[in-house]
C-alpha cells in the first residue's frame, strides 16, 4: 500500500482528501504545517509527497527543495493558485507535478500513480506463482521465458501485482487504462483486455490462478 504523506494546513481539504485517499487504497499520513511535515518525512519517508504551497509556518517551495536535497521521493503541488510563475517555481524545485486547485479526487489518483510509476526505480521485483514482474524493465518473466505483454496489459499486470490479495474494482482498472490511452475503456473492453491478460499469463485461462475474479465486484491477484 502506497504511503503518502500530505502536507496542508486547511484541516477541511486535508481531512477529505486524507479519507478519499484511504478509500482508493493508499495510507495517508497528515502534516499541517513545513515543520511538522518534514519531521514526518524524515522520520519515514513516503512513497509520494502531496504539498501546499501556501502553509502557515513556512511555503512549499522550501519544503519541496528540502525534500529533493535529501531524497527522489515524487512531490506533487496542490495549490489554488495556476498562476504560471508559481507552477514554474514549482518545477524549478523540482517537483514532479503540480494540481490546481479545485481538481478531481480520480485526477489527483491518476497523476499519484503516474509520479510513482515514474519512480519505479527504487521499486523491487514483484513476484506472483511463477510469474515476475521487474518494474525497472518493464520485464514480465514466466517459468523463466519473457511474456510480451502490450502496454495496456502492462499496466493492468503491474496494477494487480503491486495490490496482492486487495481488490480491485473495474472502475478502478478502467481509470488506469484510460489514463495511459487517453480513450474511454468500457466494460467490453476491459472484458477483452483481462482475457488477453489471461491468456499470457495463466496456466490455464479457464481456471486463473493469478488473476482471480471476485463476482460483480472486480478482481484480486494472489498473495503468492
Amino acid at each position: 500500500m502506497p504511503d503518502i504523506l500530505l502536507i496542508e494546513d486547511d484541516d477541511a481539504i486535508a481531512e477529505a482528501l486524507a479519507s478519499y485517499l484511504q478509500s482508493d487504497g493508499y495510507a495517508v499520513r497528515r502534516a499541517n504545517g513545513q515543520k511538522q511535515g518534514l519531521e514526518l518525512f524524515r522520520t519515514n519517508p513516503p512513497d509520494c509527497v502531496l504539498l501546499d504551497i501556501s502553509l502557515a509556518d513556512g511555503n512549499g517551495f522550501s519544503v519541496c527543495s528540502a525534500i529533493k536535497g535529501e531524497s527522489e521521493v515524487p512531490v506533487i503541488f496542490l495549490t489554488a493558485s495556476a498562476d504560471e510563475s508559481c507552477t514554474v517555481a514549482g518545477f524549478d524545485v523540482g517537483a514532479d507535478d503540480y494540481i490546481s486547485k479545485p481538481f478531481r479526487p480520480r485526477e489527483l489518483s491518476a497523476r499519484i500513480r503516474n509520479v510513482l510509476r515514474r519512480n519505479h526505480h527504487h521499486a523491487k521485483i514483484l513476484h506472483c506463482q511463477n510469474l515476475t514482474l521487474d518494474p525497472t524493465k518493464a520485464l514480465v518473466m514466466k517459468n523463466r521465458q519473457e511474456v510480451f505483454l502490450s502496454a495496456l496489459e502492462y499496466r493492468l499486470l503491474l496494477l494487480f501485482l503491486s495490490n496482492p490479495g486487495q481488490l480491485i474494482t473495474r472502475d478502478r482498472m478502467a481509470e488506469e487504462l484510460w489514463t495511459v490511452s487517453g480513450e474511454f475503456i468500457g466494460d467490453n473492453t476491459l472484458n477483452v483486455y483481462m482475457k488477453r491478460l489471461r491468456d499470457k499469463i495463466e496456466d490455464d485461462p479457464q481456471n486463473p490462478k493469478i488473476i482471480r475474479t471476485v463476482r460483480g465486484l472486480g478482481y484480486k491477484a494472489s498473495e503468492s
